[in-house]
């Protein structure tokens, strides 16, 4: 007797409940295009989640956002009334770099970069020489190359490093502009100088949509999880499906066939279109018909593996948080990455008098800490919140550990023949979609812009098919 199979059909399924995946779906549901969204864990957002617990409210995953792209703000008018935006405090803008033992502002302008004693006297003069430098013609010049050919070795080590530790957790010898930074590399090939083309930018000519890129950075109020479930009840339960295993794409006539085990069952699912947000660690099984050299070339994708401690205290007795946390460049030999402080420019994050601490750890960096034991981070993050932050008895009442292993991509050198490989794909199989961060980003606002282009295609697509089958 053959095992009976929950068949389905749609015009979209949508491989991993991430944001990009819930984004995507929300776009298409907007317009009335059949979609299926499946995840393989028990709930949509990836690694958003949010927690409350005694008085905190903590993220286990990304903690903010950058409005970097008009799609931010235009997603949460949609969302109105399930979520709210909530821009961060002007403390955001602070940002520490340590050096020599003490906690230094990241100059945010060429005066304070003047002034600074993150950066030689060597490197001050030279800011003066920046815009006056030759152009960049190597599309794939490291960033460290870069910064040292514009700005000089202690930029590098002092605002690029530890800024690229915050974003990428990556090494910026082997990060590439073009890709990992790619508005950075706008402004030298398209201005010749980074002070030249920012100072250009300020006066260019916005139009409404671009007037609401706002580079602030920002949270959602309640907790990131809220926008997670904002994008859900708009896209519907009913297609966002969960719990999904031993998944595989076939093509069909009709377009792709998708198998899997849902609830002990199995489900088949016949779409026209797959749009896959995982990361290519994951195509060996889910796309079995792909090109062995292919896979292997999307497979060389590198990431970042990331430890964060949260730590949360009832009355802090340490050094004034006002600011966004800080940064800990290479060059300083510690052992953590940097400190973020999410109550000093996130409302309702502890309670008052306390503060709320992410300690991260590993990365490129320090990628044997990933394998140590629980213990052993916990002593790492707590000594080093202690000497850094003035903590004389460092004993909070909330600590928790999370770990990502492949948590940031690296856009290195090879970005290009993946990217090639994966233009390869969408115009041998027509309808299958690779994205995710893959590609075009690793930031909220990255994936929040590449879920909306996603739909907007897949929109277009669709109606250019019945154009065609009215004729």
């Amino acid at each position: 007797m053959e095992k009976a199979v929950d068949l389905k059909k749609t015009e979209v399924a949508i491989i991993g409940g991430g944001l990009t995946g819930l984004v995507t779906a929300f776009w298409l549901t907007r317009e009335d295009v059949d979609t299926v969204m499946l995840e393989k864990s028990c709930r949509p957002g990836g690694v958003i989640r949010t927690f409350r617990e005694n008085g905190f409210v903590y993220e286990s995953g990304p903690n903010t956002g950058v409005i970097s792209h008009p799609e931010v703000p235009e997603l949460f008018d949609e969302l109105e009334g399930l979520c709210e935006l909530e821009p961060a405090d002007e403390k955001a803008k602070k940002r520490l770099i340590w050096k020599n033992g003490a906690w230094h502002p990241l100059p945010s302008g060429p005066l304070e970069a003047i002034n600074t004693p993150l950066f030689s006297t060597r490197d001050k003069l030279g800011i003066l020489l920046e815009p006056f430098r030759k152009k960049g013609s190597d599309p794939l010049e490291s960033l460290e190359d870069m910064v040292k050919r514009r700005l000089g070795q202690s930029f590098l080590d002092y605002a690029v490093d530890p800024f690229i530790s915050g974003i990428y957790a990556g090494d910026p010898s082997r990060l590439i502009p073009k890709f990992a930074l790619p508005k950075l590399y706008a402004l030298e090939q398209n201005y010749g100088s980074f002070i030249r083309g920012a100072i250009a930018k300020k006066f260019e000519k916005k139009g409404e949509r671009e007037k609401r890129v706002t580079r602030e950075v920002f949270s959602v109020i309640g907790g990131l999880e809220k926008l997670v479930s904002a994008l859900e009840a708009k896209t519907g339960n009913e297609r966002v499906m969960t719990g999904i295993s031993d998944l595989s794409v076939t093509p069909c006539s009709e377009g792709y066939q998708l198998r899997a085990i849902r609830d002990g069952a199995d489900l088949a699912i016949n779409t026209k279109f797959v749009v896959s947000t995982v990361g290519p660690y994951e195509f060996d099984t889910l796309f079995p018909f792909l090109n062995r050299n292919q896979l292997a070339i999307l497979n060389k994708l590198e990431y970042a593996s990331i430890i964060q401690v949260v730590m949360g205290f009832k009355k802090w007795q340490g050094m004034n948080l006002n600011a966004f946390g800080g940064l800990v460049p290479g060059k300083e030999k510690m052992e953590i990455l940097g400190i973020l402080f999410p109550s000093s420019f996130l409302r309702n994050r502890a309670p008052e008098g306390g503060a709320l601490l992410s300690v991260f750890l590993g990365g490129f960096r320090n990628p044997g800490i990933f394998s140590l034991p629980d213990d052993e981070i916990i002593e790492k993050a707590v000594t080093a919140v202690k000497s850094m932050l003035q903590v004389e008895n460092c004993n909070p009442g909330l600590l928790k550990i999370y770990r990502y292993k492949n948590a940031i991509p690296q856009y290195m050198h090879d970005t290009p023949e993946r990217l090639a490989v994966t233009d390869h794909v969408h115009s041998s199989y027509p309808g299958l979609l690779l994205a995710g961060n893959m590609r075009e980003g690793i930031g909220m606002a990255d994936r929040i812009r590449q879920g909306k282009i996603l739909a907007d295609s897949i929109v277009a697509a669709l109606q250019q098919q019945l154009i065609l089958e009215k004729r």
